[in-house]
């Protein structure tokens, strides 16, 4: 949202609350519950509990409010950001050798996330059905079940869009952080002691008490930031003001007050440990209560849900991911978007993790790796970001990166313990993801590489068709074109095969520029090259998508009138055959020729009328 929309800084940053601090407002569910559960070798003690306390706050203080609010969140791509959006920032002005390397990084981060999305909705709402335990302890053996229902369910109604649902996302997380507040106040005023924890001498202390198993601790700690990159990638639905506002008046104020209640609560009855946010209420309001936090965790699935769909779709813009059906579920938001595919995987995913896993408290073993090694790739990007795009002093930046990392990497480090008691999971998820990106990106430059070393100069074909020209047929021809200086390898065909052109001849280019949006001004760029030759190149920003019809429409308002249903689209359809390789790049080139397959055709993509496409097959040895 922008203040194009016209709407008020209250009901942007009600929206904000709503949508980008959902997994994060749903962390005091489990976080201090993991931290002081006695896997660590103590149990509920005094100084570990102001420890922690003292460690939350300040994580709080330093990462959110510090790191991604205040520094992070200044790299924006057209007021736009994402792990992939600083990739792309980092990468403007540096040599080709480190812009790989921050290629790497972006993608790598990327992935990441895919491992985290599908430990997100699970840990949520199984924390949050968890809640029968003690309202009904009876009915524990019904958490799993309920909780794939309700993820069911949720999945279920991602092709309606949210647009309806979503009105009601702020009001009610802005009610769950006004119990998140009420409750944890509650329990404050009665133990008030618990406040010491706010002095960081007690973080200090708690590694001094603790020694080694301090350090692994800080395992369960970053529980609580999880979400935080959601943050940064959200930051163009709402702006930045509206963020940081909702962050510093509602959310900081509120996960505060409740970690620190639960904390003054487990001080005064360490068997509260076994849940203590849901022993915080009262026992008449452990039925709303368990209501309520339901709603939230799947609020905060849905953001998750909703951010993939946003990051799967930069990356197929970018080249990173095949082509695949992506569908608007709204006629007034671009960004409410809808994806069968991923969406489906992305269930199943989520439905054996919690089959597997059966209790949230398993599931936190797996969480934290992919956070924390987002965070520190973030904390490389936003530096680089800082120095060759700002133009910050080196020795300054290296101070902040130097800051960043101090925190960071401890915190990714005592996360690699959880590695054989549930961690390889998102690790083995972001593994596959990053090599299907790798892969797709490589081999796709590849083969465009190997067509363009093969293509015909275009302005020499025109200048010999121009000479001696071809039995010329009435209408308009479209030919697709990749590279705005070869011959479309289509064009070649048909020349070939049928020795024909028709009267009038387009080459089309549709390009992707880094950046989310283009100006309409700049959309279509129109070149005359012979009496019946002209070339077309329409851009697009990486969260719009392409249509020809849009592209036709420009055309006609600059005096290249198309008509699409009385236009014939040419296009080059590659019949690709594995050439020569070791053993592990022919691995790489099957999996390519397996997503080349189940990739979206492309009249699909352009939605072009299926009846007005002629496809010309082509034999390419990669």
């Amino acid at each position: 949202m922008s203040t194009d929309n016209k709407q008020s800084l209250p009901a942007i940053t009600l929206a904000a609350i709503g949508v980008v601090y959902g997994d994060i407002g749903t962390s005091p569910l489990y976080t201090l519950r993991e931290c002081l559960s006695g896997q660590f070798g103590f149990g509920v003690e005094r100084d570990a509990v102001f420890g922690f306390l003292s460690l939350i706050f300040w994580l709080l203080i330093f990462v959110v409010s510090i790191k991604y609010l205040t520094f992070v969140m200044r790299a924006d791509n057209a007021g736009e950001g994402g792990i992939l959006t600083l990739m792309s920032l980092a990468g403007r002005n540096t040599s080709a050798r480190t812009t790989s390397m921050l290629v790497i990084m972006g993608l790598i981060g990327g992935s990441f996330f895919y491992g985290e999305v599908v430990i997100t909705p699970a840990i949520s709402v199984m924390s949050a059905i968890e809640g029968l335990e003690i309202v009904a302890p009876q009915l524990d053996t019904w958490i799993v079940p309920l909780s794939i229902i309700v993820l069911t369910l949720l999945f279920m109604i991602q092709k309606h869009g949210t647009a309806m649902v979503g009105k009601l996302f702020a009001p009610i997380m802005l009610t769950w952080f006004l119990i998140l507040a009420g409750l944890g106040l509650r329990s404050i005023i009665a133990n008030p002691e618990v406040l010491h924890a706010l002095n960081p001498m007690w973080a200090m202390h708690f590694f001094l008490e603790y020694k080694t198993v301090s350090f692994i601790a800080l395992g369960a700690v970053v529980l609580s930031i999880t979400g935080v990159e959601a943050l940064y990638a959200d930051m163009g639905h709402f702006g930045k003001f509206p963020i940081r506002l909702a962050w510093f008046t509602v959310v900081l104020p509120s996960l505060t007050l409740n970690y620190f209640g639960q904390g003054a609560l487990l001080l005064k009855n360490p068997e509260a440990i076994k849940n203590p946010f849901f022993l915080l209420a009262p026992d008449w309001a452990l039925i709303p209560l368990l209501i309520i936090a339901a709603l939230a965790t799947v609020i905060a699935s849905q953001a998750v849900i909703s951010g993939v769909f946003s990051l799967t779709r930069q990356a197929v813009r970018l080249g990173y991911l095949s082509p695949m059906r992506i569908i608007h579920t709204s006629e007034m938001e671009s960004g409410q978007i809808y994806i069968p595919f991923v969406n489906w995987m992305l269930y199943v995913a989520v439905v054996i993790v919690i089959v597997s896993f059966e209790h949230s408290s398993n599931l936190a073993a797996a969480y934290g790796i992919a956070v924390t090694g987002t965070m520190v790739l973030t904390s490389i990007l936003s530096t680089t970001v800082a120095r060759q795009n700002w133009h910050w002093n080196k020795y300054f930046v290296a101070l902040i990166l130097i800051a960043f990392l101090c925190v960071d990497i401890p915190l990714f480090t005592a996360n690699l313990d959880k590695l054989l008691s549930g961690g390889w999971l998102p690790l083995s998820l972001g593994t596959v993801m990053f090599i299907v990106m790798t892969t797709w990106k490589s081999e796709r430059f590849r083969l465009l590489r190997r067509m363009h070393e093969h293509g015909n100069s275009l302005e020499a074909m025109i200048a010999s068709l121009e000479k001696s020209p071809p039995v010329r047929v009435p209408g308009t021809a479209v030919y697709m074109s990749r590279a705005i200086n070869v011959i479309p390898f289509a064009l070649m065909h048909n020349l070939k095969h049928n020795k024909v052109l028709h009267e009038r001849v387009i080459l089309l280019t549709l390009r992707t520029e880094d950046a989310p949006y283009v100006h309409n001004v700049r959309r279509v760029q129109i070149e005359q090259l012979s009496p019946t030759f002209w070339r077309v190149v329409a851009s697009y920003g990486w969260r719009e998508t392409p249509n020809v019809e849009e592209v036709f429409h420009r055309c006609g308002l600059e005096g290249l009138s198309c008509r699409m249903m009385e236009t014939s689209f040419f296009m080059s359809h590659e019949s690709l055959i594995l050439g020569k390789r070791p053993w592990y790049l022919r691995l790489r080139g099957k999996l390519y020729l397996l997503l080349q397959r189940n990739a979206l055709r492309a009249p699909d993509q352009f939605e072009i009328p299926p009846n007005r496409v002629i496809e010309l097959g082509t034999q390419v040895e990669i």
